[in-house]
């Protein structure tokens, strides 16, 4: 693997790490990958365990979750006609499960973090640790919305997340884009690098790469519009120390209006399928 840049964990302890071009998937690695990862998501900052809206990216982002729910809703109800059911892997405090509910799925939910599943727990939820926890059944569909990025043993989860998968099932995963306008622009304080709890950082290819080794198949993408403007919030506040809101507006619709022609969105969403 070649060096590809250097950045560090902005949000919790400051530590430096390399981010190392994987050329065979076409992907970049986190280097090192500390073994106890649980101790960099201990943060208030960190705030899909939290629901935060304290500061202005926190109502900012509560705000943009809470319109692309159901967005997400209307997905995965694209996806199937037979019995709407769900698991959802990283869900976080629960709101999309929550949602997904209200329109009448079936959902089970996977969740490492305790503070997020007591938060969950309060909204009426139940989610396993793990998906070694959760009871044998398939799912019509199965998501991780910004969740594969952080997922140890990559090719051993990819394999379990499948045996859930019933056969004419949808896995719909959403990552960041190391590809993207907005990614080249900010380099190593583009938020979404998120090191170290971003193990892996993934481009069109990789993604179509990776799941073809396991007999599945990319069969749409779709991109995520307002991570661009979400991204450059952050990296804004890593580069410069503040907000700079108008910069950040500046940049993201810059990252959008480059991937109309491109395709190459700050974050997109795949699509995929059993073979």
């Amino acid at each position: 693997m070649k060096f590809y840049l250097k950045t560090k964990d902005y949000s919790v302890t400051q530590e430096e790490y390399t981010l190392n071009y994987n050329e065979e998937l076409d992907m970049l690695v986190t280097n090192p990958q500390p073994e106890n990862l649980a101790m960099y998501y201990e943060s208030n900052d960190y705030i899909s365990h939290t629901d935060s809206k304290k500061t202005f990216i926190d109502k900012m982002y509560q705000t943009v979750k809470n319109y692309s729910l159901q967005k997400k809703i209307q997905l995965i109800t694209s996806f199937t006609k037979e019995e709407k059911t769900l698991l959802d892997v990283g869900a976080g405090t629960g709101d999309f499960i929550k949602t997904a509910q209200n329109n009448r799925w079936i959902c089970d939910g996977v969740e490492p973090s305790a503070s997020a599943r007591q938060k969950a727990t309060e909204k009426g939820l139940s989610l396993f640790m793990s998906l070694e926890t959760l009871p044998d059944k398939k799912y019509n569909v199965i998501t991780l919305w910004h969740v594969l990025e952080h997922l140890p043993n990559l090719d051993e989860q990819i394999k379990m997340l499948k045996s859930k998968l019933t056969d004419n099932g949808t896995l719909v995963i959403a990552v960041p884009n190391f590809n993207s306008y907005d990614a080249k622009h900010y380099k190593e304080f583009w938020a979404a690098y998120d090191v170290p709890r971003h193990l892996w950082h993934f481009s069109k290819t990789s993604i179509k790469n990776i799941f073809s080794k396991h007999n599945m198949k990319l069969v749409q993408t779709k991109p995520m519009l307002f991570d661009a403007f979400y991204v450059s919030l952050l990296s804004e506040k890593y580069k410069t120390g503040t907000q700079n809101m108008f910069k950040a507006f500046y940049r993201g619709l810059r990252s959008n209006i480059s991937a109309m022609t491109t395709k190459e969105h700050s974050s997109i969403i795949y699509i995929i399928k059993k073979n």
